[in-house]
Parts: C-alpha cells; structure tokens; sequence
C-alpha cells in the first residue's frame, strides 16, 4: 500500500465541530409536534407491584400517554433478548425482562411507566402523580451471598439465583500442575462494580411512519444493526426493514450504548399510539439505576509455579454478578470473552476457569470497556506479582522469565497469537522507568511524611468484537468520496483515521473524503463499535471496497486509454501508460466508480503492552496519589498515532479510576449508596500525572493494515499497575493485599491495621 497519510498524527477532522458547538447531539434536537417523554422508576429492590392508579397523571394538562406494562402486555410486546451464546454445562437461563415491570420489579431504577407529554416539566409533574402501590419483598445484593443456601429467590427460573455454570480448561492437567508445584500463590480477587458514566446520557427520538407502517428510531448508541435485529425480531416480531435505526453525534459509550434498553422501544411504541414523534432523554441521575455497570467479578485465582518462578498453571473460581436480569450481552463478559485472554502474556501450559452467574437485587451488568479482558488480565498480573514477592524475585524478572516468545502460539484456552514483542516491550520499559534512581525518589518522598511506591503490570488483549464487516466506497456528485462503514464512532476519530487510510489507498487529498456511518436505512450490514474493531474489521473491509473500486476503474482506464489492463500502473489517483494517465476522476465521469464489500473475517488480534506507575501514600490520611505512569505498547501498524495515544490515555484514565476511586456500592435493602455524580468519584485532571505513552509497531499479517486494536487497552493495564504500586509502598507497613478501589479510608485502615482480623 503506498505511503503518506497513513502514519501521521494529524489533527481530528470532527473536532473543529464539536469545539465550537455544531456537534449534533439527541438532547439539542427538535422537530414539529416533538412530545416528551421521563420513566418512572422503582424506588424498591424487590417488590410486588400491589397496584397502580394512573388516573390524576392522565388528567393533567398535557399529558398525552401514561403506559405500563399491562398495557404493553396486552398489545402483545414481546420481552428483551439476551442473545450470547456460551458453552455453559446447560443452557443461560434468561427470565423474561419486560419493557416495563408487570408484576413485580427487581432493582431500584427498573422502568414502572412511561409518560409522554407537551413538555418535559409536564411530563415530570404526570409522573409525580402516578401512584404505584408495592409490597416489598426479600432481597439479596451480593452475589456471593445470593448463591448461598436460603438467600431470597429472585427468579422462579433460576433455582439458587444461578443463571450459569461455565467451565473451561484441562482440569486433570491443571491439578497434576498444582501438585507438582515448587510454589502455589493464591489471592481472592475482586473487580467492582463500576458505572461507564459516559458524558452523554442515553436518548431516544421515536417515529411511527404510518404510510409504510415501520418505525423510525434515532438513539445516541453505538451498535444500530444489532439492535434492529433484537427489535424486530423479539420485540416487535416484524421484518427488519420495517425499522431504520440512526444516531447523530453519540457522546461516548464505554459499552454502555451498545444495548437495547426499554426506553428506546417506548418511544417508537408512544409514537405509533400518538401519532407524533417522542423524545427521551436520560437524566443523568437515572444512569446510575436504570441503565447498566460493568466487571463486577469476585472470587478466588490461584497459580503454580516451579522452583524458578515459572508459571505452571492458573486457576480460578469466580462469581459473575449479572444484576436482576440477564441483559444484553452480560452473561457473555465473563463466560465468553474473558476466557480469550485469560494467561495473557505469559506461557501458561494448563488453565481453569470456573464462573457462575448469579442474579441479585441491582442493575444488571453488561460489557464494560474490555467486558471480561481487564478482569482476566488483573487475575494473572495480580498473582504474578504476589509469586514475585513470595518468591522474592524482581516484579519485571518474573514475568521476563513467563512472557511467550515464539510464535505462533496457542494458548491453554485457544487463542492464537500470530505475533507479539512481550518481551521487548518490558525491556523498553525497564529502560524508560528508570527504576535504578527510585529509592532516591522514594527517601524525597519520605522526607515529606509520603509513602513511595513502583508497580509494573502488563496486559494482553483479545481484539475484534463482532466478526464480519461491511464496508462502501463511492464517487460523490459533489466530487466527494464517501466511505460508508458499518462501524461507527462515538469518539474516536474515524472521521480523520478513515480517510487518512482511503487517501494513501487512492491517492486523493484528504478532504475529498466523508464518512458514513450510523444509519441502518443507507448502510445494509454492520456491527458498530465495540471489542475495539473498528480498524481491524472496518479498515479491513474498506480496504477490500478500495481494491474492488480501483480493478473496475482499472477496466475503465484501459478502454479510455486504448491498452490492456494490466499494462497501468496506478499511482497519485491516476493510472498511467508512459506519458499518458488518466485519473480516477476522469473515469468516474466516463463511468461512475462504486464498489462495496462484506468482508467476512473472524481474527482476532493481540495488541499488548508493558506499564509502570509510581504513588505516594499520605501517612495520615492514606490518599493516594498517582505520580508517575508508563507505558510501552504494541497496537500493529499506526494509522494516526496522536489518536492511538488519545485512546490510551483514556482508557488509562478509566483504568485508574476504578483501581482509586469508583465503586457502585448498594446497602442492605439494595438501594445505590451513589447514584449520582455527586457521590460516585471519576477521575478529574488533577487526578492523573501525565500519561506517557511509547508506542512501538509490530504489525500483524491478519489484515492488511497490519493493525491491531487500541480502544481497550488502558483499562486492561492500569488497575493492576496501580494496585501494585500501592501494595509496594505499603510493603514495609506489612500490607500485601488490597481490593479496589483503593480510597483514602481503605488504604488508611490497612495501614492502622484495622482490617486484619
């Protein structure tokens, strides 16, 4: 592929836009006859519904629907899908999530009723009138608690809460390991539950079209195609035609907008039933309750080890909190993609992983930025750090002495890397930590009352997301090439990296391109944004849609040009014969140039990388704070490495906040002890150092960018780095264990030792 923009760190074409406020974003949009719609949510964990009387919320002024699920009940809805599919010794058990509570409501924050009016203050006002009358019932909110004996039954489905049981591994080759072991460490692991709090809330526009009969549904979300088919095909049981699903701006995702949520069928049924369009826009307050968190993961992980500190055999038996329901794609973070990148890194001969899913009294958890791959890659780093110390072996030694160093390999569970610079990348960090002028570091930190700390982790990622890909280039005629793709953006610069790719590939300036995306009515097949896919499935299919378009303009050129085909080079957006050329423009005009292509491609690229913070701990207090942090990472080919590190940096960011600070907590009658922004802690700027990325190419031969994937890395990295710089300053306090998040208060009482038994 010619050379030139690719490579780049060029400026983010989108960004003029959203800096000076022409970004277009569902809560700013407006239309004729636009009605309003706000959910009532349950106040109750776990309740009977005894009763509800919509009688005053209808007869105020500008009410226009009041709808509960009887309603939708007998309009004959059907319920949401939970589509993963996973090789559980039986099959999920999925209960069924109506669109709004029937007879019963299972967490605080489920939809009761939906209110549709003039304006969103009448609409409120309704929705201060409705009365629901509910009889509270037993409740449980912890998930090892709700597999117990006796624990409050959730489900009539789900005999002991339990959704699933997922095995995976050589058991007999992994307890052969563990009693031939030189060294056995064993650690109980935990990955809160965290909430994406994206800076755009979720929302809906729903259009009823009566003339074709279908739907029209505008949502701030980030994967159209799969929630068409789940909305045709299990809600409104009709051809997938009859629905066009389209997004403007979405102002992150995190995973988050991946889903489909009762109120985006809501609004499409309300307009139907009123004949004009409706909006719902997400208080940022009901996020918390009534939307979905992410990891979630408790349990025990253990590993083997030689009399060398090599690494035998990993071990673990985890419990996957899936909230009240099964959403979406919950039950497949820790029983599909988790196990993909479990080991990591390292040369591990035998694994075993053992997860049940248990259901409790909260909202339910879907994939979270990584969904499954930072809990696998904090279990392995967690327990390598804790054999280094028990074996009294340098943190960077002992996993110099485990990173994979031939390939191909085949990992214990399946995965096969192509290509990986492990090693290297923890000799390059080595060098940049510049770890041998730590202790002078240390003792200035100590001279100000702090505690100093080094941490080093690495991680390994499983990148693809959904396979196959879809992908159109096209001659505009505006003199525009438009480059429509079934990814989709909602932040990460494919308005710039895209057509820096189709640049190179066809030889044109830059601004002659334009992304489409994000419309189910132009794009026919797509799988949006999500496993960090965008450039490995996408790139790779438009590259394919270029190479289509250019054989045809190839034929083209050759007629034009009087000469067989194969006698053209092509070059600068011409193909030429000696002293003659003609452009791609010129044969556009003779024959308008288009071609488009499903790239069918199922790999899975490994991008990885090698990290190391430094902390101080106040010996007071027992705040944290983040000082130094290091990177060296592998994405494969760099397309605009501005971007890549922009990605970095923000995963790192979401990373560090949930090893320091963010916890979705519920106290014992299941309500969210921080609902909000005001009580649920996010990084700010004065929270992080600067984030300093080395990036370092090795590209991978699975597609022809020769690109790996970077949207998840930084969150798979940062919380076991973290941790461990935390742990190592507390060292010599005696302090070997910590779960996350580590707030002042947690720190402060390990130190005082009022959490040892």
């Amino acid at each position: 592929m010619p050379e030139g923009f690719i490579g780049q760190s060029l400026p983010r074409a989108e960004d003029a836009r959203f800096l000076t406020g022409q970004g277009h974003y569902l809560a700013d949009a407006t239309e004729p006859g636009l009605l309003h719609a706000v959910v009532v949510r349950s106040p109750h964990a776990h309740a009977r519904i005894l009763g509800l009387d919509a009688t005053a919320a209808r007869a105020l002024p500008g009410t226009r629907l009041v709808l509960t699920g009887t309603e939708l009940r007998a309009a004959g809805f059907g319920t949401l899908p939970c589509p993963v599919v996973a090789a559980t010794e039986a099959p999920i058990i999925v209960p069924p999530r109506h669109i709004l509570a029937l007879d019963a409501v299972r967490h605080v924050g489920e939809p009761v009723a939906f209110i549709v009016a003039t304006s969103p203050e009448a609409a409120r006002d309704a929705a201060d009138a409705l009365l629901v009358e509910y009889d509270p019932l037993p409740l449980v909110a912890d998930p090892m608690a709700a597999l117990r004996p006796g624990a409050p039954q959730i489900w009539a489905e789900a005999p002991g809460n339990r959704s699933f049981t997922f095995i995976k591994g050589d058991r007999a080759a992994t307890e052969a390991a563990f009693a031939a072991a030189a060294h056995v460490v064993e650690l109980p692991l935990a990955n809160q539950r965290v909430h994406a709090a994206p800076l755009e809330p979720r929302a809906a526009i729903g259009r009823y079209l009566p003339a074709s009969q279908s739907w029209d549904l505008q949502c701030s979300s980030q994967a159209l195609h799969g929630l068409r088919k789940q909305l045709a095909g299990s809600v409104f049981r009709v051809e997938e035609d009859r629905i066009r699903i389209h997004a403007p701006d979405v102002g992150g995702g995190f995973g988050l907008k991946n889903f489909l949520f009762p109120e985006f069928v809501l609004t499409l049924w309300a307009a139907q039933q009123l004949g004009s369009p409706v909006k719902w826009v997400a208080e940022a307050s009901e996020e918390y309750p009534g939307a979905v968190h992410g990891r979630a993961l408790y349990g025990t992980a253990r590993m083997a080890l030689d009399a060398n500190g090599r690494a035998l055999a990993l071990q673990a038996d985890m419990v996957s909190d899936l909230g009240a329901y099964a959403s979406s794609n919950g039950p497949g973070c820790h029983a599909v993609a988790m196990p993909t990148a479990m080991g990591s890194i390292y040369a591990i001969p035998a694994m075993l992983l053992r997860v049940q899913g248990a259901f409790t009294n909260t909202t339910p958890v879907d994939a979270y930025r990584g969904a499954g791959k930072p809990e696998a890659n904090y279990m392995v780093e967690r327990l390598l750090d804790a054999a280094a110390r028990q074996l009294n072996l340098d943190p960077i030694e002992i996993r110099r002495r485990n990173v994979i160093r031939e390939f191909p390999y085949q990992a214990a569970f399946g995965s096969l890397m192509d290509c990986g610079r492990y090693a290297e990348n923890l000799a390059d960090l080595e060098a940049l930590a510049d770890r041998a002028n730590f202790p002078a570091r240390r003792a200035a930190s100590e001279a100000q009352g702090k505690l100093r700390g080094i941490g080093i982790g690495c991680f390994m990622e499983t990148s693809r997301g959904a396979p196959n890909e879809w992908s159109r280039v096209r001659f505009e005629a505006d003199g525009n090439v438009s480059l429509a793709l079934g990814t989709q953006s909602n932040g990460q610069g494919h308005e710039t990296c895209f057509p820096q790719i189709a640049a190179d590939h066809l030889g044109l300036p830059l601004h002659r391109f334009r992304l489409v995306q994000a419309d189910t009515g132009i794009i026919p097949f797509g799988n949006g944004h999500g496993g960090a896919r965008s450039l490995h499935q996408g790139g790779f299919a438009m590259v394919r849609a270029m190479e289509a378009l250019l054989e045809k303009a190839r034929a083209t050129a050759a007629n034009l040009l009087q000469t067989q085909a194969e006698t053209l080079e092509f070059r600068a957006g011409a193909f030429h014969l000696g002293a003659q050329s003609v452009s791609l423009d010129t044969i556009h005009a003779a024959e308008p140039l288009e071609a488009e292509t499903l790239n069918l491609c199922n790999d899975i690229t490994f991008p990885s990388g090698a990290h190391c913070a430094e902390v101080e701990v106040d010996r007071e207090t027992g705040a944290v704070t983040l000082c130094r942090y290091l990177a060296v990472d592998d994405y494969g080919r760099l397309i605009n490495p501005a971007l890549t590190i922009g990605q970095v940096q923000g995963g790192l960011a979401q990373g560090i906040g949930q090893a320091l600070m963010e916890q979705i907590t519920f106290n014992e009658d299941g309500q969210p002890q921080n609902g909000s922004m005001q009580d649920y802690a996010l990084p700010r700027a004065q929270d992080l150092p600067d984030l300093t990325i080395a990036l370092r190419e090795l590209p991978t031969g699975r597609n022809p960018l020769g690109v790996k994937g970077v949207g998840q890395a930084g969150c798979m990295a940062a919380p076991q780095v973290v941790v461990h710089a935390v742990l190592n300053a507390l060292a010599p306090l005696g302090v070997t264990h910590l779960d996350m998040p580590l707030k002042a208060e947690t720190v402060w009482r390990a130190m005082n030792r009022e959490n040892q038994p």
